[in-house]
């Protein structure tokens, strides 16, 4: 078993305490100390399987505070739509040739949008994007003819999020140099973005464990049942 790191062992709280989100908040905020601004994460557990294709959970939310990261963006397009995307702020744009270079090990970027014209160079690019969740997608608005309005988007705070084997939904939701109300409303938009994603293959409790956490903090869980504003 790996070991714990110390701000981890040292918390001596209750680690089975449902809190409220305020509460859990307060709590990730305390605990990360570390010398530099530590990421906030959420995994929330749905009673999904997706190996079903009616129970997938998967979408796009703008967190209204951010991410507080710097989100680097990749353009396919061609002509005037590359012109947009980088007017936008895209610091990667190309047709073929940017294919090319991506399939050739290029990954300096964590957002991939292309325009519909695109799609059939893309498609090349499936097992390089694909196990990593940068390929385009038009369910999650990053296969679009409004190129500029999804890099302004992307780098604005919208996260894509999608559940994985387990049934777990993770994302980053802030920093913890935001203020504690910052990160609430990030929260709660998440967790409203999974309730308007539920599919309909999904049964009984749909939200079944949430928990937040700092990069190097203890993970602090949050009452399901409590989770409305």
């Amino acid at each position: 078993m790996a070991k714990q790191p110390k701000r981890i062992k040292a918390w001596t709280g209750d680690r089975n305490a449902a809190l409220s989100i305020d509460a859990a908040v307060k709590l990730v905020k305390e605990n990360a100390k570390a010398k530099f601004d530590e990421s906030i994460e959420i995994a929330v557990n749905l009673g999904v399987d997706p190996r079903h294709a009616d129970q997938q959970v998967r979408g796009v939310v703008a967190l209204p505070s951010g991410t507080g990261r710097d989100v680097r963006v990749a353009v396919i397009a061609r002509d005037a739509k590359a012109a947009e995307a980088t007017a936008a702020g895209a610091e990667i744009v190309g047709a073929e040739d940017l294919v090319e270079r991506i399939q050739g090990g290029f990954m300096d970027f964590d957002r991939v949008i292309a325009t519909p014209d695109m799609m059939a160079l893309v498609g090349r690019l499936g097992k390089v994007l694909g196990p990593r969740g940068l390929m385009p997608n038009p369910r999650v608005g990053t296969v679009t003819p409004n190129v500029g309005e999804a890099v302004k988007a992307a780098k604005g705070g919208a996260i894509e999020f999608r559940v994985e084997k387990a049934g777990i939904v993770h994302a980053g939701i802030g920093k913890a140099s935001f203020t504690e109300a910052a990160l609430k409303a990030n929260v709660v938009a998440l967790i409203d973005a999974l309730n308007k994603a539920k599919p309909t293959g999904a049964k009984g409790m749909y939200i079944k464990r949430v928990s937040l956490s700092s990069t190097m903090g203890p993970g602090f869980k949050l009452d399901v049942n409590n989770l409305a504003v």
